[in-house]
C-alpha cells in the first residue's frame, strides 16, 4: 500500500457547514448527493450538493436544504433513474421527502411513516434499504429488534417482525421478497416475505455478543454479503451458499472499519473505509479461482487512499460507477474509483 502506483489520486472536496454522517447518491445523470448532518441537537440539516463538471467542485444550493429531526441514521434516493427527486431519511421515523432538481424549487416533506399505534413515537430507526426489485417498499431495521417493511403507496406497515435478539442496526435487500439484517446480537439472518415464521442465520460473530454493524449485500452476484463487527477492523465476506463460516476476511484497517461498499456494476470489488483513515479497495475475483470455490485468502487492498482523519460514511454510486464518496468530519471526498 506504500506504492503510490496504488493510491487513488483523483479527489473533489466539499467542505460542509456541519459534521456530516448520513449520505447518498441521487440516481440522476449528473452526481448530486444528500447530506445529513451529524449535530447533538434536536435541529438537523439535510443539504443537497451537485457535482458542477466544469469546475470539478460539489455546489450547495440554499433552496435544497432542509432541517431534519435529529441526525438522520440514513439517507436514500429512490432507486429508479425515473424518479430522482424521491428521497428517503430514518432517524425516529421514516420520511419521504421531495428533493426537485429545480434550483428554486424547496424540497418538501411528503410523508411521515410511524409504526407506533400507541403514540407518535416509535423506536428510532437504525437503517434501511429500498427494494430495487419492488421500489414500492422499504424496509427499516431497529433498536426494537425488528424489521418492518413499509407499502409506500398506501404509508401501511405490509409486514413487521421480530428479527433478532437484540437491536437490528441494518437492513439489506437481495429480492424482490428476501432481505437480510445484522444485529447486536452477532447474527447475519436471512428472510423470505414469502414465510415470515422462519428465518436462517446464515453467519455470527465469533466472539459472542458482539454487534455487527452494517450489511452490504453484492445486488450484481447475490452469493455474497460483507459486515464488519462493533471496533472490528475487519471486513468480513459471506458466502450464503456456504453459511456459518466467512468466505474471506479483508485484514488491511488498522482500527475500526465504519463502513463497506460493493463496486455496483459488479466485478467482486469491494471498498471500505475506517477510523483509520483509510479507504480500501479490494479485489475478490484474485485468490481461489475468482471465489468459485467459495473461499479467499491473503488478500492485500488494491488500492488505498489516506483521508487524514476518521471515515465514518462511504457510498459508491450506483448509477455514476465511477466515483465514490466518503464522509470524515465536516468534509465529503468524491473520489474517482
Amino acid at each position: 500500500m506504500d506504492d503510490p502506483s496504488t493510491t487513488i489520486q483523483n479527489t473533489i472536496t466539499y467542505e460542509s457547514p456541519h459534521p456530516v454522517f448520513a449520505m447518498a447518491f441521487s440516481p440522476s445523470p449528473s452526481p448530486r448527493l444528500a447530506l445529513g448532518s451529524f449535530i447533538e441537537d434536536f435541529t438537523n440539516k439535510v443539504h443537497i450538493v451537485s457535482l458542477n463538471e466544469e469546475t470539478l467542485t460539489l455546489q450547495s444550493n440554499p433552496y435544497l436544504s432542509f432541517d431534519h429531526p435529529y441526525p438522520p441514521t440514513k439517507l436514500l434516493f429512490h432507486p429508479s433513474p425515473s424518479s430522482p427527486d424521491l428521497l428517503a431519511s430514518s432517524g425516529d421515523c421514516l420520511r419521504l421527502w421531495s428533493c426537485p432538481s429545480s434550483s428554486t424549487s424547496p424540497i418538501e416533506l411528503r410523508s411521515v411513516l410511524n409504526n407506533s399505534k400507541l403514540s407518535e413515537f416509535s423506536a428510532p430507526i437504525t437503517s434501511f434499504d429500498w427494494n430495487e426489485w419492488d421500489p414500492n417498499l422499504i424496509g427499516a431495521s431497529s433498536v426494537d429488534t425488528s424489521c418492518t417493511v413499509w407499502d409506500l403507496e398506501k404509508s401501511v406497515v405490509s409486514t413487521q417482525m421480530i428479527a433478532h435478539d437484540k437491536e437490528v442496526y441494518d437492513i439489506a435487500w437481495g429480492e424482490s421478497s428476501i432481505f437480510a439484517s445484522v444485529s447486536a446480537d452477532g447474527s447475519v439472518r436471512l428472510f423470505d416475505l414469502r414465510d415470515k415464521e422462519h428465518s436462517t442465520i446464515l453467519y455470527e460473530s465469533p466472539r459472542p455478543d458482539t454487534p455487527l454493524l452494517r450489511l452490504a449485500w453484492d445486488k450484481m452476484d447475490r452469493r455474497y454479503m460483507a459486515t464488519f463487527a462493533m471496533d472490528g477492523d475487519r471486513v468480513v465476506v459471506i458466502d450464503i451458499r456456504s453459511p456459518t463460516a466467512p468466505a474471506a476476511e479483508m485484514k488491511g484497517h488498522r482500527a475500526a472499519v465504519n463502513a463497506v461498499a460493493w463496486e455496483p456494476r459488479g466485478g467482486r470489488h469491494l471498498c471500505s473505509g475506517g477510523d483509520d483513515g483509510q479507504a480500501l479497495m479490494w479485489d475478490l475475483t484474485v485468490g481461489a479461482a475468482a471465489g468459485d470455490t467459495g473461499s479467499w485468502g491473503g488478500i492485500e487492498p488494491l488500492l488505498a487512499y489516506s483521508a487524514g482523519a476518521e471515515i465514518n460514511q462511504l457510498q459508491w454510486s450506483a448509477h455514476q460507477p465511477d466515483w465514490i464518496g466518503i464522509a470524515f468530519a465536516s468534509k465529503v471526498q468524491l473520489l474517482r474509483a
